[in-house]
């Protein structure tokens, strides 16, 4: 039944690139390396050089191997003076190779340490693409983080772009002192981009599965089929400020994942919402990086998180520091139903119904900084991308940006 359930989930959800876009070669470094870790690395951690993409001296690739036996290529971009580290993970049908131009301008451009892995079955990634691997892919990209270029938890913030947002959100969960978590065109789980189904079903990827129903079979499923909970179920057990961003012409992941997804946030961040933005192109657009610069400030700005999860230490100080435009929500009984009005009171471009936050009344004790009375532009004005002089829009059209994603369902084969 393991085998089966992972492979009708990759058939709904995972599109690798064929052939690879860039090659990855054993590197020959010295005994000694520099702040970057040891040269030749840890068992499972050597470095690589990417072949078929510009070389930067800022720009360093490594092999890692994950604790389910896969071998994955990441990239890291080093950004000098940079506090915060963003560790992204990528849309479908899309590799490092594609990607290396857009990391190394948002690393730029954000003023970050910048972490892209391609998942396994990937690029130069080993193995087959499968949701059990996605786990494991993050799982290891964030130890080399912590283990080989001394990142602090509470100074990275996770990134998931469309399929992506499954493992971000997972390991998000499972991080109580994680500094933020951006959501890029999210899913609700891989069934319900394709069809509006109100049930879970066990071919489902990013699912929940009943347990009652299972538990006597439990010692005959295969080894790699594991129970997961769904993005709608994993983003409430999120404890940091999440930020949504989702195009509202969206025709592969309907904007309504991402809507559903910030209404169940428990640190909710001003979402944005790109007026006529697909779902491939919303980097073109001016409000894209200049919402992320805004988003990546205000999280400096924030302290380190406590120890303390909220759920330990009761209810938050009200004095607590927020970032600017953040809303924290509470854990509701139902997160469908009798929900308060969002603090941010600006018009949504969005024809279906206006985010709502928890029931919590404990909510009331706290007070976004985010003056919703103050006049401001609109983040999502445009119908299409517009010319910028901002060069990073400029810089994603010049290099005709590939960040490609689908949930198509391939046609049948004759095998």
């Amino acid at each position: 039944m393991g085998g089966v359930t992972s492979t009708v989930a990759a058939r709904f959800a995972f599109f690798p690139p064929t052939p690879p876009s860039y090659g990855a070669e054993p590197l020959p470094l010295p005994a000694a390396a520099p702040d970057a870790g040891e040269a030749k690395g840890k068992e499972g951690n050597v470095v690589v050089e990417l072949t078929g993409v510009p070389r930067r001296g800022n720009v360093e690739a490594r092999r890692l191997r994950t604790k389910r036996g896969t071998d994955v290529v990441a990239m890291y971009v080093r950004q000098t003076g940079a506090k915060l580290t963003l560790l992204y993970s990528h849309g479908n049908a899309a590799d490092l190779g594609q990607m290396y131009e857009l990391f190394v301008e948002l690393s730029a451009h954000l003023n970050v340490n910048l972490m892209g892995y391609d998942y396994s079955g990937y690029g130069q990634s080993s193995g087959k693409p499968s949701e059990q691997n996605t786990y494991a892919d993050i799982e290891a990209v964030y130890r080399c983080l912590i283990e080989t270029y001394a990142a602090a938890e509470e100074n990275i913030i996770l990134y998931g772009q469309s399929v992506g947002s499954g493992p971000t959100l997972d390991l998000a969960s499972r991080l109580p002192r994680l500094r933020a978590v951006v959501v890029h065109s999210p899913i609700l789980s891989g069934l319900r981009v394709m069809y509006p189904v109100k049930h879970t079903y066990w071919f489902d990827i990013y699912k929940v599965i009943n347990l009652h129903f299972f538990s006597p079979f439990l010692h005959l499923l295969a080894s790699d089929f594991v129970l997961y909970l769904q993005n709608i179920d994993k983003i409430p057990l999120v404890r940091c400020p999440v930020l949504v961003i989702h195009g509202t012409a969206d025709e592969v992941v309907d904007c309504s994942h991402g809507r559903a997804l910030w209404e169940l946030a428990k640190v909710k961040y001003e979402p944005l919402w790109v007026k006529g933005g697909n779902h491939c192109n919303l980097e073109l657009y001016p409000e894209y990086i200049k919402h992320l610069k805004k988003f990546v400030g205000a999280i400096e700005k924030l302290p380190p998180p406590d120890d303390e999860s909220p759920e330990s230490s009761g209810a938050s100080d009200p004095t607590q520091t927020e970032p600017e435009g953040t809303e924290d929500s509470r854990k509701s009984t139902d997160h469908r139903e009798n929900t308060r009005p969002s603090i941010d009171h600006r018009k949504s471009t969005d024809c279906r119904d206006k985010p709502r936050g928890s029931t919590d009344r404990r909510d009331k004790r706290r007070k976004s900084v985010d003056n919703p009375d103050r006049p401001r532009a609109s983040v999502d004005q445009s119908d299409r991308p517009r010319k910028s002089v901002d060069r990073f829009g400029g810089m994603m059209k010049a290099v005709r940006l590939r960040n490609i994603d689908c949930f198509k369902v391939p046609a049948a084969s004759g095998s």
